[in-house]
């Protein structure tokens, strides 16, 4: 019997919008139980272009006391200042630097790789990618134009045109690379 494989999204206002659902939608066709999580206490998330508002399933306060046993992977959408306000609270680099020294899958996209993961050590010794510029911030890492890299337990890509893609390798790391091809065919994916 295999247990079903569980994941976060972490949303704060300014989030870039194909970032967050792609990964949401993808990953919840493939069986993966996700969580959307509001790093604020109201529940209301309002993306970057500003006419799409998500109502997050719970607070980062309460996901806090959960503590990471019950999480598989997060994943942190960019944007600006979505990538920023994620960054902000210390909860998020908490619960971040918990997961990861849990072995827990860190999947950043666009800006969050370097405005997130990186100020928190996350990317020490590890390939990574991020929207272009954004690496010139991180001074622990080794950079690549790739559109998505994998390393270890972290995952990162470039930006909104590779979220389909990033959400890909979520799922063959999470899964497998069957249910990952399978949510890229039908999905029309070129890959």
């Amino acid at each position: 019997m295999t247990m079903t494989k569980k994941a976060i999204v972490l949303l704060a206002n300014g989030f870039e919008e194909v970032e967050a659902v792609t990964p949401i939608d993808y990953l919840r066709r493939a069986g993966v139980e996700v969580t959307t999580v509001a790093i604020t206490d109201s529940l209301s998330v309002k993306g970057r272009w500003g006419g799409l508002k998500v109502t997050a399933d719970t607070t980062l306060t309460e996901i806090a006391k959960q503590g990471t046993g019950g999480w598989d992977a997060v994943i942190l959408p960019g944007g600006m200042p979505g990538a920023e306000n994620l960054a902000a609270p210390k909860e998020t680099g908490a619960l971040l630097k918990s997961m990861a020294d849990a072995g827990k899958l860190i999947c950043a996209i666009c800006a969050s790789p370097a405005v997130v993961l990186s100020p928190l050590g996350l990317l020490k010794d590890k390939k990574f990618t991020c929207f272009p510029g954004m690496e010139e911030k991180v001074k622990e890492g080794e950079w690549s134009d790739k559109r998505v890299v994998v390393d270890g337990n972290v995952i990162t890509s470039r930006s909104a045109g590779t979220a389909g893609e990033f959400a890909i390798a979520i799922i063959e790391k999470l899964i497998d690379e069957v249910a990952a091809d399978k949510i890229a065919d039908a999905v029309l994916l070129q890959h």
